[in-house]
């Protein structure tokens, strides 16, 4: 089968159409014949040599794809040869085929195309283990996201929208703003312009964030905990500004509050399932009734895999990009 492979960290040039032995399902799993595969950041730096896969697991990139069950391995039960999925993935998905545990399998929504299905599972799963069952976001509550454009922004909004949350986000142009109150946000903050402690703080009547979910890291580290509401909840789950800050406990204490960082990637099958089965059940219906959608910027060809981490890494786009295949 084809794939990308990665043959030396490095830019997009690093990723290479290869042909690569096809895998076969080992108990528990399924193949999949992959339609589409989402491209995430994790992707960019597992190709610069940052993010290597868990042991054990595929050095193709790709945590997420769509496409049709290809074959059964020994003890699935539930699923049939030809049913079209998409799946949750720890490596693999930028290819024609890839082996999935069936605890990571999941049917495609209710009115969602093939191809746009591969742009859910990352996103709908980190969104939904951070911000409701590590976070516990309640109705009434204040939400913040940062980067609320990106693919996990873009489902943040959406999911914390229905379930009764006062969603704020920010994002760098008015374009980008836009398109985050299309999707529901309330407070929009252009974080080139404002600084989003003093609007947000404005726009709750001193009140603060009851939840932030961060991809920033570091650089927003002070600035997030100071903007918690008492008893607020900060999830850290990117260090796209950096992996070392200073925190004042001080300010955390007077708070109450609680500072979490988590990864999806490396978690235990076990781990994922659950992850999965709640999304199965939470998420999913709200897909099949139009309450969420996927937000799909682009489609490239699997060849121009490197073309589609460009325009990743260009910052431009809303929501997801995906990668075709076939």
């Amino acid at each position: 089968m084809q794939a990308i492979t990665i043959p030396e960290p490095g830019g997009p040039e690093a990723l290479v159409l290869s042909d690569v032995e096809t895998p076969r399902p080992r108990e528990g799993e399924v193949l999949v014949r992959v339609v589409a595969a989402g491209v995430n950041r994790a992707d960019s730096m597992q190709r610069q040599g940052f993010y290597p896969p868990p042991k054990g697991e595929s050095e193709v990139p790709g945590l997420e794809v769509s496409g049709t069950v290809a074959e059964l391995g020994d003890g699935v039960e539930g699923w049939s040869v030809g049913d079209e999925v998409c799946a949750l993935l720890a490596g693999g998905g930028y290819a024609e085929h890839v082996r999935v545990p069936v605890g990571q399998l999941l049917p495609v929504p209710a009115g969602v195309p093939l191809v746009d299905a591969a742009g859910l599972p990352e996103v709908a799963c980190t969104v939904w283990s951070n911000v409701f069952l590590t976070a516990n976001l309640q109705p009434g509550e204040v939400f913040l996201v940062h980067g609320g454009s990106s693919g996990i922004g873009t489902m943040a909004i959406q999911l914390a929208k229905a379930v009764g949350a006062t969603v704020a986000t920010t994002a760098g142009s008015a374009a980008k703003l836009d398109a985050c109150r299309d999707l529901g946000a309330d407070v929009l903050v252009n974080y080139r312009e404002e600084d989003f402690v003093e609007r947000v703080r404005g726009a709750t009547d001193g009140h603060g964030a009851d939840v932030v979910l961060d991809v920033v890291g570091a650089k927003y580290l002070g600035r997030n905990v100071d903007l918690l509401a008492t008893n607020g909840r900060l999830v850290v789950i990117g260090l796209m500004g950096g992996r070392t800050g200073e925190l004042d406990l001080g300010a955390l204490l007077a708070k109450r509050g609680a500072v979490v960082a988590t990864s999806l990637r490396s978690r235990p099958a076990a781990e994922k399932a659950a992850i999965v089965a709640a999304v199965r059940e939470h998420v999913w219906p709200l897909v099949a009734d139009g309450v969420v959608r996927p937000v799909v910027q682009s489609r490239h060809p699997l060849a121009d895999a490197a073309e589609a981490h460009r325009e990743m890494e260009a910052s431009g786009h809303v929501g997801k990009i995906l990668l075709t295949v076939g």
